[in-house]
């Protein structure tokens, strides 16, 4: 009995990530899951969350690069803005 190949889902396959977010997540390419984990962990250590809504992320210079703006932007707004800087 043959075995059937695992389908890999689309958010495993590794994406080139645009230079703006290599500022903030490193080189790829690299799946969607690991560009969002970065991020994330980016996002955590410079402290850009709003201490009073977590949902909430304020953009420093990189970020503002990735996400187009300077204004807050919602985590479920992330990562539509983030799947423009992937290939």
């Amino acid at each position: 009995m043959a075995k059937e190949k695992e389908k890999k889902s689309k958010f495993m396959q590794p994406m080139q990530v645009s230079e703006d977010l290599v500022a903030v997540v490193g080189r790829g390419p690299m799946p969607r899951t690991e560009v969002t984990k970065k991020l994330w962990a980016y996002i955590k250590a410079h402290r850009r969350q709003d201490p009073a809504n977590k949902r909430n992320i304020k953009p420093d210079e990189k970020l503002a690069k990735v996400f187009g703006t300077k204004k807050d932007v919602n985590m479920f707004e992330m990562t539509k803005l983030v799947s423009k800087h992937l290939t």
